[in-house]
């Protein structure tokens, strides 16, 4: 299933939260914090207000969007206005 975002939206490919902490300590699921970033996937039709690109890492609100699944993978539909920063 392709997903193309209309107006102002974008897809979002989340990123997976670490399983694993630096030293090696695993986290258990119902301990881990719910990532707030992903990868930009595709945007959607309004050009002028859109100011990210495909392949964009991007941080985006908490509570933003709708969540989808695309091939297996979990993603994001959000507004332009959620996302916070381009993470470089």
């Amino acid at each position: 299933m392709n997903v193309k975002p209309l107006g102002d939206r974008i897809l979002i490919k989340i990123k997976e939260s670490e399983t694993k902490t630096a030293g090696g300590i695993i986290i258990p699921q119902t301990a881990q914090e719910k990532t707030q970033t992903g990868i930009v996937v595709a945007v959607g039709t309004d050009k002028d207000v859109i100011k990210v690109k495909e392949g964009d890492e991007v941080m985006y609100d908490k509570y933003a969007g709708t969540q989808i699944k695309v091939q297996g993978a979990d993603h994001l539909i959000v507004k332009m206005q959620d996302i916070l920063a381009v993470l470089e």
